[in-house]
This record gives C-alpha cells, sequence and structure tokens, in this order.
C-alpha cells in the first residue's frame, strides 16, 4: 500500500505582515535606543547644569576655600579663551580646596560683582577663604603660566 502524501500547505507571510513584525520590532528596537539617548541626555543636561549653576554661584567667595572669579562675558572670544585656559591650569588642582567661579557681567548678580572690585572682563580675581581679595590676573594669559599663579596663590592661602 502506497503512503499517502500529506499536503502540507506552506504558508508564506503576507509582505503586510512581514512589514508590521518588522515594523514592530524596529519600533521596539528604535524605542529602546531612543530612551537610552535621552536619558543619557538627561542626565548630562542635569550634570551640565549644576556645573554651571555651581561655578555662578558667587556667593561661595568667603566661605572657606580659596576661590579664582573670573570676570566673563560669554559674547567675548577673549573671555571665553581666557576661560579655557584657565579651566586646563585647574585640572592639575582637581579637589585641592579652590573653587573656580564666573562672574558672567550679563548677569545681575556678575555686573555687580565685577563692579564691587571694578574689574573689567578678561580678569581673574583670586580670594582666600575668608573673601579677601589677594590678587588680580588681567589679560589673556596661557595655561602654564596660570597655573604657576593658581599654585603660588594655594601656597600663600
Amino acid at each position: 500500500m502506497p503512503k499517502s502524501k500529506k499536503r502540507v500547505k506552506a504558508t508564506a507571510a503576507s509582505p503586510e505582515t512581514s512589514a508590521s513584525v518588522l515594523s514592530r520590532r524596529s519600533l521596539l528596537g528604535g524605542g529602546a535606543a531612543a530612551s537610552a539617548m535621552v536619558l543619557g541626555g538627561g542626565f548630562w543636561g542635569v550634570s551640565s547644569f549644576r556645573t554651571y549653576a555651581a561655578e555662578h554661584d558667587l556667593t561661595r567667595v568667603g566661605q572657606g576655600d580659596p576661590a579664582i572669579v573670573q570676570i566673563h562675558d560669554p559674547q567675548c572670544p577673549t573671555c571665553t579663551a581666557l576661560q579655557k585656559q584657565t579651566r586646563r591650569a585647574l585640572r592639575d588642582f582637581d579637589d585641592c580646596g579652590m573653587a573656580y567661579l564666573v562672574a558672567d557681567i550679563n548677569t545681575p548678580e556678575g555686573a555687580a560683582f565685577a563692579r564691587r572690585f571694578n574689574a573689567p572682563n578678561v580678569t581673574l580675581l583670586l580670594f582666600d577663604g575668608q573673601g579677601a581679595l589677594q590678587r588680580r590676573v588681567q589679560g589673556m594669559q596661557q595655561a602654564a603660566e596660570l597655573a604657576q599663579v593658581f599654585a603660588a596663590h594655594k601656597a600663600a592661602v
């Protein structure tokens, strides 16, 4: 007796079904990637804002730690270059107890601070822990020069 051959009907997924499965998979994968990017971006944004807020909190001058305050105009290329050199010089002083602060002359607090110390932009003011002005550095300086100034300031206070 011959074996009966049962035909199994192969059902190919219709293009619409395949597209919807791929679409759902793509959506889930893309959604996961987008969520990770949003969370990462949110963390960076919060961290960046905290750094910005801490650097612009001029009430920290005279609160126990020596402070370096840059009189800064964000629209001034020389000010921005000085800020970059200052940050580069301060890399060697991480966790040394010196605060780096920015007096943005475009804000009421920053402008008042600059007026109080009669300091133009492109100026660094170095304070001791009690808030007494110890030194002024005016004009553009390179990181190596600033590192020497900061080391001397730290040793003196």
